[in-house]
């Protein structure tokens, strides 16, 4: 399958340093809630994508949410897919998730095999990810419905071997997740040994509260970072989030 213009472009920020962020939305979450200032504070912002998806989505909550996004902004949506039913034409592309941390077959490849020809059919750039749970601190939605047990945070080794078996399966990116609603964020130390493991970008999640942290893990060697669950409290922490993202990709083109 040939490479398209999301992931390109997520590639060709990596090899030039540049980090991106995006913004998660749930769309139960949000839907009766503050989706529009969300949307709002992000074009304001200047973020580079949505992720949008969630454990459980009810009704036409995706729908709606896709159509918002679009009706009210000109940002990519990538669906970050729950289950297989969560597959919408009105998104720019699919993280075609598999869950190499865990064990259970039908999240490694059954439900793939479901999904498969109406991605074929579909408009979406799909693209391979290795999605790996790590231990927040709590008890996740991801946890619970994958069945599986997240990677111990302390264990930076296995989450560097899983991601290196991840890229040599072919994956396009790999995920680290602490879950929404993290106790604990994904360690620096995680970040380092993982991003050090492998040649593909990186994605971090879970946890990110404030513009510190969001350095912290760019620092430590993520290539994008994913806030969520604090931007559905507090919608002006894109602005915070975002700034810090900028102020970093300046001051590191200012370097070379």
């Amino acid at each position: 399958m040939t490479e398209k213009g999301i992931y390109q472009s997520l590639k060709k920020a990596k090899i030039k340093g540049e980090k991106k962020f995006i913004v998660l939305i749930d769309p139960d979450q949000v839907r009766l809630g503050n989706i529009d200032r969300i949307l709002e504070a992000a074009a304001e912002a200047k973020i580079d994508m949505f992720f949008v998806g969630g454990s459980i989505i009810m009704d036409n909550a995706l729908e709606l949410c896709l159509h918002q996004i679009k009706q009210q902004t000109n940002i990519p949506a990538i669906l970050f897919p729950g289950n297989s039913f969560q597959i919408n034409n009105q998104a720019d592309g699919i993280l075609f998730l598999s869950l190499i941390s865990g064990r259970n077959p039908e999240l490694l490849i059954g439900k793939h095999v479901i999904t498969a020809p109406y991605l074929k059919e579909s408009n979406l750039e799909i693209i391979s990810t290795g999605y790996i749970l790590i231990d927040g601190g709590a008890p996740s939605a991801v946890s619970y419905m994958s069945n599986t047990t997240p990677i111990p945070a302390d264990k930076a080794d296995i989450a560097a071997c899983t991601a290196m078996a991840g890229e040599m399966l072919g994956l396009k990116l790999v995920y680290l997740d602490a879950g929404s609603g993290a106790q604990m964020p994904v360690s620096e130390k995680m970040i380092k040994a993982v991003s050090s493991a492998i040649s593909i970008p990186l994605i971090v999640g879970g946890g990110v509260k404030t513009p510190e942290k969001a350095i912290a893990n760019m620092k430590a060697g993520a290539d994008i970072l994913v806030v969520g669950n604090a931007i559905e409290k507090n919608p002006a922490l894109i602005k915070e989030i975002s700034e810090a993202v900028h102020s970093f990709n300046k001051n590191y083109s200012e370097q070379f």
